[in-house]
């Protein structure tokens, strides 16, 4: 087929082959390749669906899928442990992945697009070693990367609203600025993610990656849900300190007990989001930077904020949330 204009062949629509497909960034990516067109294949578990009638396989991503088996351009991968424990992180953001990216050598893909984290840039959890772990493994494949790692999503950072609608505090860490973000939707993620695939500067490249807009606090966030809800700013306030004393209690009794071990585990993430940004981190004495924090997109968190308010929408918990 021939562009009538140019009178150039055209090229083939790359065909897509995405896992995590089923989760909010995944969705989001889901959308955006369906917006521009591309053929779309979601790896899926037993019994889900696809999203926006993309064709689907179904496998378990912890073992080798054999059972996987065409003609695929890129891979993306979204998946991502769902609580960030230990034993969690490596069967998933490594294990797991690991397993995707032998199917995308097997299958003779061209490119691999990862969704990472930003806060891998500064690891002090076992998931962001699990995921640095993977990285390696990707950029040595010798396949066409893009690895992106965005700043917080809209849905970590709406946990909240629930409590705030039942009249409770908003919850902060020390002041309340402790840790800044530059909030990213789903869909400006996913346009994000699928601008990888054509375009060439993002090509076997680390991608930190925020919204649009200057980065927020924990009290910016306050604020604005308690505007929206026409209510006066009410914070209570918890000390780091109390943090810590609970992350070392659990650490000494994880050494007899599995679960209370777990439970650190969960402590330690707690303790991470508390204290650390999401923005690009520029070393121990410089810190974080919004100013190196890249953005994308239109939309903004406050805009979210106020169409929950607005329909009554429910609010689903967010993976690692502190609160």
């Amino acid at each position: 087929m021939r562009d009538s204009l140019t009178g150039e062949r055209d090229k083939p629509t790359p065909s897509v082959l995405v896992f995590g497909a089923t989760g909010t960034a995944g969705q989001g990516v889901c959308r955006a390749l369906h917006r521009a067109g591309y053929m779309v294949t979601c790896v899926l578990r037993d019994g889900q669906s696809p999203p926006h009638a993309a064709q689907s396989l179904h496998a378990n991503i912890t073992q080798p899928m054999p059972q996987i088996l065409g003609q695929f351009d890129v891979v993306i991968s979204c998946v991502a442990s769902r609580n960030g424990s230990r034993e969690d992180a490596w069967a998933i953001d490594h294990a797991a992945q690991m397993n995707i990216l032998q199917v995308a050598q097997r299958l003779q893909a061209k490119q691999f697009i990862l969704l990472s984290a930003i806060c891998v840039q500064n690891p002090k959890l076992p998931f962001q070693f699990a995921k640095l772990a993977f990285e390696k493994a990707l950029m040595a494949s010798g396949l066409t990367y893009s690895i992106v790692r965005p700043t917080a999503f809209f849905k970590s950072l709406s946990g909240q609203i629930p409590r705030l609608r039942k009249g409770k505090a908003f919850l902060v860490f020390g002041n309340g600025e402790l840790t800044a973000c530059k909030p990213i939707s789903d869909d400006d993620l996913g346009n994000f993610i699928v601008d990888c695939i054509t375009n060439r500067a993002k090509h076997n490249q680390i991608l930190p990656i925020g919204g649009p807009g200057p980065a927020v606090t924990p009290r910016d966030q306050a604020q604005a849900l308690f505007g929206l809800l026409g209510r006066p700013v009410k914070l209570r306030r918890v000390p780091v300190a109390l943090l810590r004393i609970i992350r070392g209690g659990l650490r000494l009794a994880g050494v007899l007990s599995p679960a209370a071990q777990r439970k650190a585990d969960l402590a330690e993430i707690g303790l991470y989001y508390a204290t650390e940004s999401m923005l690009v981190w520029k070393g121990p004495e410089q810190g974080y930077s919004e100013e190196k924090t890249a953005s994308t997109g239109t939309e903004h968190l406050f805009d979210h904020y106020a169409e929950i308010m607005r329909t009554g929408a429910d609010v689903p918990r967010g993976d690692h949330s502190v609160f």
